[in-house]
């Protein structure tokens, strides 16, 4: 997607360790007309399948989510990344590590919002690594709903995650995919 790759280039900001700050318009402050883009892109892509879930976890893959989501006409749910004394009743769970923020969460989502019935697209902001991804797999084939696609705002193609995720035989579009990026130049390269 052209656009989210212009801007990406223009807001972006490569560090050491191939992180790449994008949060002047996607997981801090929020510019919501690309986020629309992004939801039409989705949409366009996955329009062959049925969708009546989007799942992401949290928290910046929620507000990407909701804004998809309008386009599907598909309820949203994400996984929490606490238990909170709120959160009643019978959980799937699944444990991810964070490439951002180098730590293991137990992720979970309320069985009442998930189940044999739904057709779900996961949808995040990043992929590196894959573990969210793969722990939100999990959850949904636990769940027994079935999982038509994950959508992924940008993907580090030159991290394994885009790879393992497809190896797993699930259909994966991601709208913008980095093949390198370099923090001494700020340079990032995009492929396809």
């Amino acid at each position: 997607m052209k656009l989210l790759e212009e801007r990406i280039r223009k807001d972006g900001l490569v560090k050491e360790g191939n992180v790449l700050k994008v949060d002047s318009f996607l997981n801090h402050q929020m510019d919501i007309e690309l986020f629309n883009e992004m939801g039409k892109e989705w949409k366009r892509l996955f329009s062959n399948v049925e969708i009546n879930k989007i799942l992401t976890i949290e928290a910046s893959g929620i507000a990407i989510a909701a804004v998809a989501a309008q386009y599907f006409d598909a309820k949203v749910v994400f996984a929490k990344k606490s238990k909170s004394v709120n959160l009643d009743g019978s959980v799937y769970q699944a444990k991810v590590q964070s490439f951002t923020h180098g730590n293991v969460s137990d992720v979970i989502v309320s069985k009442k919002f998930l189940g044999p019935e739904d057709k779900v697209l996961i949808i995040d902001d990043f992929l590196a690594r894959g573990c969210a991804l793969e722990g939100l797999i999990k959850i949904v084939h636990e769940s027994g709903a079935t999982l038509q696609g994950i959508g992924i705002a940008i993907e580090k193609g030159f991290q394994e995650g885009g790879k393992k995720i497809r190896n797993m035989g699930v259909r994966l579009e991601s709208l913008a995919i980095i093949e390198s990026m370099d923090a001494a130049s700020g340079e990032i390269v995009f492929g396809k």
